[in-house]
């Protein structure tokens, strides 16, 4: 019982906060015009200062660990690997495209450090998590949706270009770079400008997923639902199944293993519908998967949490 309850203690608050977006959203006290712009000020500023705030405090060249990002990226691999493979499965080859970026990318960032946060009071090990997978969860979803567009033959340079642009310019990225660098070089840290980070970072759980929960969708579940269970299931259980007994294996535990599961097996990011829609697809996949993992998540999560809490790994 003890077990069931650290569970639902680490997951209900962040889906709870999620259910009152929707709430706010109904009532009218959050408009799409908010919720979009909320979604961007996250994106670009409260989270790259939390990542900022949180790198500085630490003593970074004790906390790096290069096993567990090599994991994560070997990981991500695999998982795009996998998702690709399956992907040929399907006849249409836009929807092959939204299936894979569905299946494989994760809302690591926003709601992943909101469960992180949630559980031990600080980023933990995300950040770290974030630079093993998120600059290849970007890389891969232009290569990906850009190679399987409508009318799409090859690949050229200009999505190679747009491709690392897009992972140099990521502002989550700058912020990890931001705050390694001021503790490696260990820059003073200012009282008036540190509480000043401090409370522009605090904003980042309760407006993302507020805005997040103002976002969704519950229309999106309309064609094209069998593909998008399939990468459901393959976003919240296959992958945490496969790498969650290899991570234990190789000897992760408490923060760091909660961050691989994070990063394994989190909703499907809303920015995969963005970014789909303005690359000449459909969306109507990945919209889907957005929903359907964003509602699944509550009760997954919950379970892998209790699993690894029972087996003493957290």
């Amino acid at each position: 019982m003890e077990n069931l309850t650290f569970a639902l203690n680490s997951t209900m608050p962040v889906f709870l906060l999620m259910v009152c977006g929707v709430f706010f959203r109904k009532m009218g006290l959050i408009d799409e015009e908010f919720t979009k712009k909320a979604n961007n000020f996250v994106f670009k500023v409260t989270l790259p200062c939390l990542m900022v705030k949180d790198l500085a405090q630490q003593d970074f060249v004790s906390v790096w660990d290069g096993k567990f990002v090599l994991f994560c990226f070997g990981a991500t691999v695999i998982s795009i690997f996998i998702s690709a493979m399956l992907s040929f499965t399907l006849k249409d080859k836009g929807d092959r495209g939204e299936f894979i970026q569905a299946s494989y990318r994760s809302s690591a960032a926003i709601l992943g450090i909101a469960f992180i946060e949630n559980i031990y009071g600080n980023v933990g090990m995300a950040p770290l998590m974030i630079i093993g997978s998120v600059p290849l969860y970007n890389a891969m979803a232009v290569v990906v949706l850009s190679f399987t567009k409508p009318g799409m033959e090859k690949m050229d340079s200009k999505v190679i270009v747009k491709t690392l642009k897009g992972v140099v310019t990521n502002p989550i990225i700058i912020g990890i770079v931001i705050g390694l660098l001021w503790s490696l070089l260990d820059i003073p840290r200012p009282a008036i400008m540190f509480k000043t980070l401090n409370s522009i970072a605090s904003l980042t759980t309760p407006l993302g997923i507020l805005s997040m929960g103002a976002a969704f969708n519950f229309a999106a579940a309309g064609g094209k639902l069998k593909p998008a269970v399939a990468a459901s299931f393959m976003k919240l259980i296959c992958f945490a199944g496969i790498f969650l007994p290899l991570a234990v294996a190789f000897g992760f535990r408490t923060d760091k293993l909660v961050a691989i599961l994070i990063m394994l097996s989190s909703p499907t990011t809303v920015s995969a519908y963005i970014m789909a829609k303005s690359m000449g697809h459909d969306g109507t996949l990945t919209a889907n998967a957005v929903a359907l993992t964003t509602l699944g998540c509550s009760i997954t999560l919950t379970m892998w949490l209790f699993v690894l809490k029972s087996g003493g790994f957290i």
